[in-house]
């Protein structure tokens, strides 16, 4: 059995900053990417950051780009996203995905809320 759980979100202000955590565990070890999505109500789930966990290789999205950082501690099978400069638009569920391989559609989380408001 395979869980994803999320961990670290909650409220901040404008230019505040929070960092989540995804920890994966069960029969999803070797982890072959981790990578964290948002959605907000009524439009599609986009992706936010993902790592490839075998040659470091990370992607981020435009909007994202120099404010979040997604880093992994691979011995505990755990992944951070690091949101710095955080902005009302950057409220959204934030969801964590890890693949245990490049052709699998992956594990979920459940979700955690992050929102950014004055």
């Amino acid at each position: 059995q395979v869980q994803v759980v999320e961990s670290g979100g909650g409220l901040v202000q404008p230019g505040g900053s929070l960092r989540l955590s995804c920890a994966a565990t069960g029969r999803i070890i070797p982890i072959y990417s981790m990578g964290w999505y948002r959605q907000t109500p009524g439009k599609q789930r986009e992706l936010v950051a993902e790592v490839t966990v075998s040659n470091g290789n990370t992607a981020y999205s435009d909007s994202v780009k120099g404010r979040f950082t997604l880093s992994r501690d691979n011995a505990k099978n755990v992944a951070y996203l690091q949101m710095n400069n955080l902005q009302p638009e950057d409220t959204a569920v934030y969801y964590c995905k890890c693949r245990p391989n490049a052709w699998s559609p992956g594990y979920w989380g459940q979700g955690t809320q992050v929102t950014v408001s004055s």
